[in-house]
């Protein structure tokens, strides 16, 4: 299964929280979809953090970097 993906490398931090709501919004109804955040500590916070905001469901770190949301 080829998922959805939207990948954070190059983009800084400010620029995250509004880039992976929208990917999420526009894409719920394609789940399950990947948001590659890296091995920074911090990009995964922020994205966590705003899957929490908008009440997403189910979701789960993968290894290397990369969060699978299956479920808002």
């Amino acid at each position: 299964m080829n998922l959805k993906k939207l990948d954070l490398h190059g983009l800084k931090h400010h620029e995250v929280s509004i880039k992976v709501e929208n990917f999420v919004l526009l894409n719920q109804n394609s789940l399950p979809i990947e948001i590659v955040c890296g091995k920074s500590q911090k990009m995964i916070d922020i994205v966590i953090n705003v899957l929490n905001q908008i009440e997403c469901e189910e979701y789960f770190i993968k290894d290397f970097g990369s969060v699978i949301i299956r479920k808002i």
